[in-house]
């Protein structure tokens, strides 16, 4: 059976945003065929004048991101599970890459690392579990070592796995607004599944670490789940009108096979119910009185959701 560009994304959204990856449980490449989905999903460039990022999409529903210092054009790339994907992006930029910036082992993540370093001499690789490979340097929480000019910081967000970082970028000085990388943490409107934590861990990785970043805060997470995501937060807060209007948008989004990536921490807490466990409405539909019960709850009913077609 053959699809036309738009059947098959209609085709793919019914399947993806959510289903797909170890974030979500998987579907992935295994069951419709490596990098499909990537051939229409456009890459973006976001601008600012500190740095500039690039989404990369990569298999069905990842992405990788090209990080540039613009002041010293040293760059560097999170979670580049397709290796030459990353090479020719850096080609075209004509920048310096130096670092390799690993949110978590999966090998959805980490496993173009290997390959990288062999394409790229000299590479500094950092994660904060053992288990991603060619790691050059482990981290830990609060870490901070420099890309260029750039300040990165190592948040540690154990949960979705045991040794799960996010990185927070910004410049000294600069009035342009830091970018998070968040791995399968925290997702536009989601969070990842608990493999390896507790509902107690995500509540501190999302409210006690991730949301006490500044407000504008530019969140680039690991996976195009949004629209699934959405769905769920509809379900959860059926009349919550900011879900309403930024699933309106991302199914937009979506069929041009644009990115829904970055949002903004301040966002999150408008329509990402995991970010809301604190909020009575949320609470109530979990049937809980406490945030961190309600955030066990919501993701084992998510867990089991089953996504509208709508």
């Amino acid at each position: 059976m053959r699809f036309g560009r738009s059947g098959f994304k209609l085709c793919a959204r019914a399947l993806l945003g959510g289903a797909g990856g170890f974030g979500g449980g998987y579907l992935g490449t295994r069951f419709l065929g490596a990098h499909i989905e990537s051939d229409f999903r456009n890459s973006k460039l976001v601008t600012q004048s500190d740095m500039k990022v690039e989404l990369l999409p990569a298999l069905t529903d990842n992405y990788m991101y090209l990080l540039i210092d613009e002041e010293t054009k040293e760059a560097a790339v999170v979670d580049p599970v397709q290796p030459q994907k990353v090479v020719d992006a850096v080609k075209k930029h004509g920048v310096n890459l130096t670092t390799v910036l690993t949110t978590h082992h999966h090998w959805d993540h980490a496993g173009g690392n290997e390959k990288l370093v062999k394409l790229v001499s000299g590479l500094r690789v950092y994660g904060g579990d053992s288990r991603v490979g060619a790691l050059t340097q482990k981290v830990t929480h609060l870490m901070t070592f420099k890309v260029g000019s750039l300040n990165v910081k190592c948040l540690y967000t154990p949960c979705h796995t045991s040794g799960h970082i996010c990185y927070l970028v910004m410049k000294p000085n600069s009035s342009e607004p830091p970018a998070v990388f968040t791995g399968d943490t925290l997702f536009v409107a989601g969070c990842g599944k608990f493999f390896e934590g507790t509902a107690e861990e995500m509540y501190k990785a999302l409210i006690d670490i991730l949301g006490r970043l500044a407000p504008e805060t530019r969140v680039y997470c690991g996976h195009e789940y949004t629209i699934n995501n959405l769905k769920f937060a509809r379900h959860v807060e059926p009349h919550n009108s900011a879900i309403k209007e930024k699933l309106a948008w991302a199914k937009e989004q979506y069929d041009k096979g644009e990115p829904t990536i970055p949002s903004t921490i301040a966002e999150e807490f408008t329509f990402n119910p995991f970010m809301r466990v604190r909020e009575k409405a949320v609470q109530q539909h979990a049937g809980q009185s406490d945030a961190i019960a309600t955030m066990g709850a919501i993701r084992r009913e998510k867990d089991n959701f089953k996504v509208p077609r709508d």
